[in-house]
C-alpha cells in the first residue's frame, strides 16, 4: 500500500528531529545510577528497623480514607499498564526500533523511568496492609490485556499532543496526592509522590518541546492533529480499567468520581490543561497556517470557554459503588 503524502511528511519531520533526539534524552531525562530509584522510599529489609518501619506505614496507613486510596490504587495501576503504553508508541510513525533509532531510543528511556512510578507505589500499597493485592493484581492485568485507543493511531503529531496533555494531567493527579498525603502525616507517601509528580513534569516539558518543534516545521498538519484530539476528548490511559466479573470501563468511572470528589483532578483541570497547552505552544501567534489550520485555530481556542461552562454542570455523585481493592477498616 503506498504511504500517502501527509504520512510522507510526517515520516520526514520526525527523521528530521531524530538527529536532535540525544540532546533531549540528556536534557529532560536521568541516569539510572542518579535518578531515585524505589528502594529510597520504602522500608529497607536489610536494617534492624525494618519491622519498626513497617508498623509505622500501616499504622499511618489506617487514617487516609477510601476515596484517597482508590486514586491511588487507580493512579498505581495506571502507572503498571506500562507495556500497553510502550508497545503502542514504538509503532508511532518515524520510531525504528530494529534500526535503533533517536526517537526509539527516547521512549525506551522514557518508559524505563516511568516504570518506576508504579513499581514504588505497589509496594507501599502492597505494605499498607490497606488493599486487596490480589484484587488489584487482577485488575491491571486486564487492564494491560485489554489495552487501550486513544485515538492517534500511528500519527506522531497525535501522540504528542496526547503525551504533551497526560504527562501534565498526571503531574497533578500525582502532586495533589502528595498534598493529601502530607495533611494526613504520611509523609514517607507525600515524598513519593511529590518526586513521581516531578518525573511526570520533565516529560511533560519534554513532550511540549517537541510538538513545538513540530508546530515550526509543520505547522497547518500539527494544528489539526492538536484539533482531532480535543474534538475526540483526550481520554485517561486507563479508561478501560475494570475489576474482576465487571465490564469494561466501569472502575475507571468510580476511580474518575473518587478523584473529583478529592479534588485530585477535576474537569476544571482538563480545561486548564488545555489552556496551558494553547499557551505553551503560543497557539494564537503560529504563523503559515493554511485555511484548514486557521479553522482549526479558531476552534481551538474557543474550545475552554464552552469546556469551562460544561464543566460547571457536572455534578458528582457523594457515593459510588464501593470497589474490591480496599479493605473495609
Amino acid at each position: 500500500m503506498e504511504r500517502n503524502a501527509k504520512e510522507n511528511v510526517r515520516l520526514e519531520v520526525m527523521q528530521f528531529i531524530d538527529k536532535d533526539v540525544d540532546e533531549y534524552v540528556d536534557k529532560f531525562l536521568i541516569s539510572p545510577e542518579k535518578i531515585w530509584q524505589p528502594t529510597d522510599f520504602l522500608p529497607d529489609s536489610s536494617t534492624e528497623n525494618f519491622y519498626e518501619e513497617i508498623r509505622e506505614l500501616r499504622e499511618l496507613s489506617k487514617d487516609l480514607p477510601y476515596d484517597f486510596w482508590i486514586t491511588l490504587i487507580g493512579d498505581t495501576i495506571t502507572e503498571e499498564a506500562l507495556p500497553t503504553y510502550e508497545s503502542w508508541i514504538m509503532e508511532i510513525e518515524g520510531v525504528d526500533n530494529e534500526a535503533r533509532n533517536g526517537w526509539s531510543k527516547w521512549f525506551r528511556a522514557w518508559t524505563a523511568e516511568e516504570n518506576r512510578h508504579g513499581d514504588v507505589l505497589n509496594k507501599f500499597m502492597y505494605l499498607s496492609g490497606r488493599i486487596n493485592m490480589r484484587e488489584v493484581e487482577i485488575s491491571t492485568q486486564y487492564l494491560i490485556s485489554d489495552g487501550f485507543d486513544i485515538g492517534t493511531s500511528r500519527d506522531p503529531y497525535k501522540n504528542f499532543v496526547y503525551t504533551s496533555f497526560q504527562e501534565l494531567a498526571t503531574y497533578i493527579s500525582h502532586n495533589r496526592v502528595s498534598e493529601i498525603a502530607k495533611s494526613y502525616g504520611a509523609k514517607k507517601l507525600a515524598r513519593m509522590c511529590k518526586i513521581i509528580a516531578g518525573d511526570e513534569m520533565r516529560h511533560h516539558l519534554a513532550y511540549t518541546e517537541f510538538v513545538k518543534r513540530i508546530f515550526e516545521i509543520d505547522p497547518s498538519e500539527m494544528m489539526l492533529a492538536f484539533e482531532h484530539m480535543l474534538k475526540l476528548k483526550i481520554v485517561m490511559p486507563a479508561h478501560f480499567l475494570r475489576e474482576s466479573g465487571e465490564e469494561i470501563g466501569k472502575a475507571f468511572e468510580i476511580f474518575s468520581d473518587s478523584a473529583q470528589r478529592l479534588g485530585v483532578y477535576t474537569s476544571f483541570d482538563y480545561v486548564d490543561i488545555i489552556r496551558k497547552l494553547i499557551g505553551i505552544w503560543d497557539i494564537d501567534k503560529v504563523a503559515n497556517l493554511n485555511a484548514e489550520g486557521e479553522k482549526a485555530r479558531d476552534y481551538i481556542m474557543n474550545l475552554p470557554d464552552r469546556l469551562d461552562r460544561i464543566a460547571q454542570r457536572i455534578v458528582i455523585p457523594k457515593e459510588s459503588p464501593r470497589l474490591k481493592w480496599v479493605y473495609s477498616v
